[in-house]
């Protein structure tokens, strides 16, 4: 059986002569949690979308759990497994919080006595028979994460999730994500706020103008992107000798402040580098940082818009 949870393969989404999706192929593994990125028109919520099974592709196929999420009639079933927090929700201004939720876990055919326990775990159960319409923009985003956890969803979708939460909530929600994830869970998250989850992300899909552009582990993203890593030194570097030899080395060098040196290189330099350092007696500290998700999600889609314009200068010159 296999173990992937969602399968794109060479799929494409007109508008009319708007292209959504353009050749997109991709797989999320069952279990994993992934960072779905892009700016806006990339072709997230098309994408979503047909996961869904709200589109179909004009080309191309969509496969959630073996299944064509538009059609087959596992996938009516699978549906009520599968959760859905959308970047702009929309609730009944006059159901109670409870309602809200009861009407949705019918729906879903989720069991009554989730009700409370989500309710508590997303801090409404105070607020739960008080209107939705009194409720703030975290209060409803709090609603909007209880019912997408409806029935310990196989499959969740959260766009923009923690949009009105304060850094508490923010913290249980990702503590909800790994708990899920621990259970089976796949989850897909759409994000602006890159820092926010890069630590609780499997992977990442960087999408542009419907095409991908990179795809793969934070990791693997940064050996393929070749980003330098950054040493912070505070204090005195005593050999400056072996300073002096770091450039041709491929390693850079500054000294701001007066008091800390800044060392940027390839990754591969990392060891080697800390082991010098180590052999240093006055220094008072130092600060690794890796690239972060935000500087490569910057670097690809910096890379695409240079080989576009480089694209049309040639289709100009011809």
């Amino acid at each position: 059986m296999s173990s992937e949870a969602i399968r794109f393969d060479r799929v494409a989404m007109d508008f009319g002569k708007v292209q959504a999706l353009n050749g997109v192929s991709m797989h999320i593994e069952q279990g994993q949690v992934v960072a779905l990125l892009g700016h806006n028109g990339a072709g997230k919520t098309t994408s979503i979308k047909m996961i869904l099974g709200i589109l179909q592709p004009t080309s191309g196929t969509v496969r959630v759990f073996g299944n064509d999420p538009a059609s087959d009639i596992k996938m009516a079933e699978l549906r009520k497994q599968m959760g859905y927090l959308p970047e702009n929700l929309s609730f009944y201004p006059q159901l109670s919080g409870r309602e809200t939720l009861h009407y949705f876990a019918r729906l879903k055919g989720a069991d009554k006595q989730q009700q409370d326990q989500l309710l508590e775990e997303v801090g409404l159960l105070h607020a739960a028979d008080r209107r939705v319409k009194t409720y703030s923009k975290g209060m409803r985003q709090r609603l909007g994460l209880a019912q997408a956890m409806l029935n310990q969803p196989k499959l969740l979708i959260l766009d923009e999730p923690t949009v009105g939460l304060d850094p508490v909530a923010t913290r249980e929600l990702y503590n909800k994500i790994e708990q899920l994830k621990q259970q089976g869970a796949t989850i897909i998250l759409c994000s602006h706020v890159l820092s926010g989850i890069e630590e609780h992300i499997d992977r990442a899909l960087i999408l542009s103008a419907g095409k991908i552009l990179a795809q793969g582990s934070i990791e693997e993203l940064r050996k393929e992107a070749q980003l330098p890593m950054t040493i912070r030194v505070r204090g005195k570097i005593a050999n400056q000798e072996w300073l002096d030899q770091l450039p041709a080395q491929g390693v850079s060098t500054r000294f701001v402040n007066g008091s800390q040196y800044i060392l940027s290189a390839a990754a591969s330099h990392k060891i080697s580098l800390l082991h010098a350092l180590g052999q240093e007696k006055n220094i008072e500290d130092l600060d690794i940082n890796m690239p972060t998700l935000e500087s490569i999600y910057t670097y690809y889609n910096t890379r695409n818009n240079a080989e576009g314009s480089d694209r049309q200068a040639v289709t100009h010159d011809e």
